[in-house]
């Protein structure tokens, strides 16, 4: 991860957040967004406490699954332009260690290579959909509301065209941008923002059971597959099957391709070991 290295990620337990919470429990790294007073708008330094939070996850072999939730109506209201724009309105986090380089959201969660679940309650506004985007699961509640306002600002969600580009044709962010309509859940799963629509009351554990069925997989398996679907637009099509065969050769001569086989004939579970 370019954003902060392995040793920076090893001072984790050290660091004091501002404006996120995190557990990790069972093999799953909960960060709650907690700046509900300001709609958990992100600051820079918000975000470079999401971005760290991420890289722990991606190096930590402990961490199978990453949930993104918040605190508050409103899961995210974007970034907080006062913050961005004078920098002196931005309270730095002193515990936290220094970013190689200026944060970006979409390629931080592009960089986790992890499975991750957006448990989506309230609103997701502007530069929040960086968050949304960049998870592998968007679990939604059915009263959410999906919108990039900016154009009633002045201004155009630059960066999230990025991040939507993979998920929704060029056409319907053209329509979200300009018109800076509100979608609801519903309309966000037709678009393929949602992956899953939920009621309220039961959001929670049905992510938790999703973040189960991750974490009983081979988490090796996983973030090598993801790493080669990363990688493919990369690759010219001439190549791409032999890339794709050489990834899956290195994975048969993991420990835990030899365990998966081996629990598969002793009916039982595999143990695995990321290894």
């Amino acid at each position: 991860m370019r954003f902060y290295s392995k040793e920076d990620a090893g001072v984790f337990e050290t660091v004091q957040f501002l404006y996120i919470r995190t557990i990790l429990e069972d093999h799953v790294l909960r960060i709650t967004l907690n700046r509900p007073e300001k709609r958990n708008a992100f600051t820079p330094t918000m975000a470079e406490e999401i971005t760290f939070a991420l890289a722990y996850a991606h190096y930590n072999q402990e961490v199978r699954c990453v949930i993104i939730d918040a605190e508050g109506p409103v899961f995210c209201a974007g970034a907080d332009l006062n913050a961005f724009y004078n920098l002196d309105a931005d309270i730095r986090n002193p515990t936290l260690p220094k970013i190689r380089e200026e944060v970006k959201l979409g390629d931080a969660f592009d960089q986790l290579l992890k499975p991750s679940i957006a448990q989506v309650e309230g609103a997701v506004l502007a530069g929040g959909f960086l968050l949304i985007c960049g998870c592998t699961f968007v679990i939604s509640e059915n009263e959410a509301a999906y919108g990039l306002p900016e154009v009633k600002r002045g201004i155009w969600p630059m960066q999230v065209m990025a991040s939507l580009l993979s998920i929704i044709p060029k056409r319907k962010i053209l329509e979200m941008a300009v018109t800076g309509k509100s979608y609801s859940a519903e309309e966000a799963f037709r678009l393929g923002l949602v992956t899953q629509i939920i009621e309220k009351e039961i959001i929670a554990d049905e992510v938790n059971k999703l973040a189960d069925i991750i974490c009983a997989n081979a988490p090796l398996a996983i973030q090598a597959g993801m790493e080669a679907l990363q990688e493919l637009s990369a690759i010219s099509s001439s190549e791409q099957h032999t890339y794709l065969k050489n990834q899956l050769e290195e994975l048969l001569a993991s420990e835990d391709a030899k365990e998966g086989a081996l629990a598969f004939k002793e009916k039982r579970q595999p143990v695995w070991k990321g290894k």
